[in-house]
């Protein structure tokens, strides 16, 4: 099998990946449960886990990195920390559902910053006209889910410092290929999946968490300190960690994120940006092709959406997949993308790339689906 769907999940994992997550499961408990060996092996995977994603993603304590399910979960978290009910909140035009129903559910009044595809000046200059006195936060995708788009985040978060706006980071599909700076970027929150670019297990993600940002707890419970007392902990991580750990993910997602770090997220994006450009060029190539993309440096990832002209996207990734190519087909959780993109009516095929992908993955791609054009 072709795996090229790594925007939802990454399949193949770094060896070292796996190997924790055995070894946590047999040789670790619960941090912070215990004085005993299982759970101090347990609270060290832990901590050396927020200390190499604090280094990787420039967050000046480990501390205010928290451990998550997932992105949609460290979304909630920083959305329902600096929104409240009713607010106005501003958003790029290519957010995904992690992001959009969270502020919905909050009766929030979203004002939506749209953009063409692949114009990250024009999408400053529609955060700028929106970003008024009554907006008080700002919510934007680093990346593009289904386009594999780079929205200008640099940009948009010096207007938002401009203007003392907080700004939430969904860095989904940035984590692990994109360089991310807390520290320079000044966001509130930042939030992003451990299973994807960080190739780290399903079931982990991170928040990292602003310099004395105030935070609210999503659920309550047992964080092994300040037992006596029936409030949650004041202070990061115990104030947004209640109940067990995912030790064995944590485990795995440290050996990810020190695989990123070692293998460079520079040589990761333009290994991915390599396959990613040469699927559109050949795909571009197939007549009733339809393929979008930048073919200009530096404003897309590793991602690629097509389609067939005369095929239904669901029914074109089905048949993909029974030809032994996995792809994602339809509106890929961000109807708001494909609103602006002007795609909602049919969706797309989306080709998403990772580290482990080669070109002759990519050649299995474009045979296959020119055999569906054709």
């Amino acid at each position: 099998m072709v795996y090229l769907d790594s925007a939802a999940t990454t399949l193949q994992k770094p060896a070292a990946v796996r190997r924790a997550v055995i070894r946590a499961m047999k040789h670790c408990a619960s941090p912070g449960r215990g004085g005993h060996a299982p759970a101090m092996r347990a609270a060290a995977a832990a901590f050396a886990c927020r200390q190499a994603a604090s280094d990787l993603f420039h967050v000046l304590d480990p501390e205010n990195v928290i451990f998550t399910l997932n992105a949609t979960h460290a979304l909630n978290l920083a959305i329902k920390s600096v929104v409240n009910p009713g607010d106005t909140v501003v958003i790029s035009g290519y957010e995904h559902n992690a992001v959009t129903r969270p502020l919905t559910a909050l009766g929030c009044q979203i004002k939506v910053a749209r953009a063409p595809l692949f114009q990250p000046q024009l999408m400053t200059e529609a955060f700028d006209r929106l970003i008024t006195p009554e907006v008080s936060c700002v919510v934007c995708t680093h990346v593009s889910n289904v386009f594999g788009y780079i929205l200008p985040v640099a940009d948009i978060a010096e207007l938002c410092r401009k203007r003392n706006v907080p700004m939430i980071l969904d860095a989904s599909q940035s984590a692990g290929c994109l360089p991310i700076h807390m520290d320079e970027l000044g966001c509130a929150f930042i939030a992003m999946p451990g299973h994807k670019g960080l190739y780290g297990p399903q079931g982990t993600g991170l928040l990292l968490c602003g310099e004395g940002r105030s935070v609210r707890p999503l659920i309550e419970g047992g964080t092994g300190s300040l037992s006596a007392r029936q409030e949650m902990p004041d202070f990061l991580p115990d104030r947004l960690e209640a109940g067990t750990h995912n030790v064995p993910g944590i485990a795995g997602l440290l050996e990810g994120i020190r695989y990123v770090s070692l293998v460079g997220e520079e040589n990761i994006l333009l290994h991915e940006q390599a396959l990613m450009e040469q699927a559109a060029e050949e795909l571009s190539a197939v007549p009733e092709m339809m393929v979008y993309t930048a073919f200009e440096p530096g404003t897309q990832a590793g991602v690629l959406s097509f389609r067939v002209k005369h095929m239904d996207c669901e029914e074109a990734g089905e048949r993909l997949g029974k030809r032994g190519i996995a792809v994602r087909a339809g509106l890929h959780c961000a109807p708001y993308a494909h609103e602006t993109a002007g795609t909602l009516e049919w969706g797309t095929i989306r080709a998403s790339f990772s580290d482990f992908n080669t070109p002759g993955d990519v050649r299995r791609l474009v045979t296959e689906a020119a055999r569906l054009a054709t």
